[in-house]
């Protein structure tokens, strides 16, 4: 099996304030084979737009960084200002959370497309605004030749968001990141973006990073899926995996706050609780102060196993993960609720 196109380990990355550092991310392992689309899923906060902007070289200064970012055999850490920025916009792109305010409101459309190619590729500006307009015309921008000229606002939210697609597919990336590219979009421009994120995997060969907060959209979309709860990794398996079996108890109180025609008006579940604070986290499992199965072992940090599938889990409930603790863990876990029983 060859090697992952981009693969993180041990990573973290702590924001520097007046008064102490926010642990954003906390030792994230994570990989993105070539032409996959891996989800990145959790609560707002959890650190998936984090670790994005690390990917990407876009972190602001006052920050500290551990840990390893390889894409396709090189150390990412290891690369200097003028490397990281050949790289960025070129191997790896990243669709940002709002179109608006990732689009110059003052430049045309096309002059914007147009400019991340001139800035990676030695062509005529005849040929890269030829290169835009077959750019827009792909992602769905009706007449692109005639629209190349026009600024932002003229252009819908949903149109927007396809213009940005195609900036970040400009120089055919192998690696897309997109940050919530069908956030504030109505469900039937959400369908349309999704659609179009997977013909272009198909036609580009693409590897997709998509971050979101909405499962439905994991589900239409990705081969696989990570979870994310208080910065750090507590389950990975595959989307079908995920969604029948669900080990960590946080995923499955994620999957059973789903709305579904069986709920009644206001019968909706939610997560008691909330977010730990990280500038303060909580020792062990970060979940623990909200999870229904708390015990005595959760003071401890629970390690991120795996089966021979490929699904992770970093619970002491399951039998992987104490076994990936060398047997420590809950004596009596026999007799806590099956995982699972939180979901059904």
């Amino acid at each position: 099996m060859s090697a992952p196109l981009l693969e993180l380990q041990d990573f973290s990355v702590a924001y520097r304030t007046q008064h102490q550092p926010v642990s954003a991310v906390s030792g994230v392992s994570l990989a993105v084979n070539e032409r996959e689309i891996v989800g990145l899923v959790g609560e707002s906060g959890c650190g998936k737009s984090t670790l994005s902007l690390a990917i990407m070289g876009l972190l602001p200064t006052a920050t500290r960084i551990s840990g390893s970012i390889t894409f396709a055999g090189r150390d990412l850490s290891m690369l200097n200002e003028e490397e990281t920025r050949q790289l960025r916009g070129d191997r790896i792109s990243m669709i940002f959370q709002d179109p608006m305010t990732s689009l110059d409101p003052t430049f045309s459309i096309g002059s914007q497309v147009a400019e991340v190619i001139t800035a990676h590729r030695r062509v005529s500006a005849a040929a890269a605004q030829s290169r835009a307009i077959d750019l827009l015309r792909e992602v769905g921008i009706p007449d692109p030749a005639a629209r190349y000229y026009d600024p932002p606002h003229r252009f819908s939210g949903g149109m927007r968001q396809r213009v940005v697609i195609a900036a970040a597919l400009a120089n055919e990336p192998a690696l897309l990141l997109a940050d919530e590219p069908t956030t504030a979009l109505d469900v039937t421009i959400q369908a349309q973006i999704l659609t179009l994120l997977r013909d272009l995997r198909g036609r580009h060969e693409t590897a997709i990073m998509l971050i979101t907060h909405d499962l439905g959209v994991v589900a239409q979309t990705c081969d696989r899926v990570g979870v994310m709860y208080a910065g750090q990794l507590v389950e990975t398996a595959s989307v079908g995996e995920l969604f029948s079996a669900p080990r960590h108890p946080y995923t499955q109180a994620l999957l059973a706050a789903l709305p579904t025609t069986e709920h009644s008006p206001g019968s909706l579940r939610v997560i008691d609780g909330r977010v730990p604070d990280l500038t303060d986290p909580p020792d062990g499992c970060r979940f623990a102060p909200r999870c229904p199965h708390a015990m005595p072992e959760c003071r401890a940090v629970p390690p991120l196993a795996a089966d021979t599938d490929g699904h992770q889990v970093a619970c002491w409930l399951d039998p992987l993960t104490r076994a990936a603790a060398g047997g420590t863990g809950s004596s009596g876990a026999g007799d806590s609720p099956p995982l699972g029983a939180e979901h059904e």
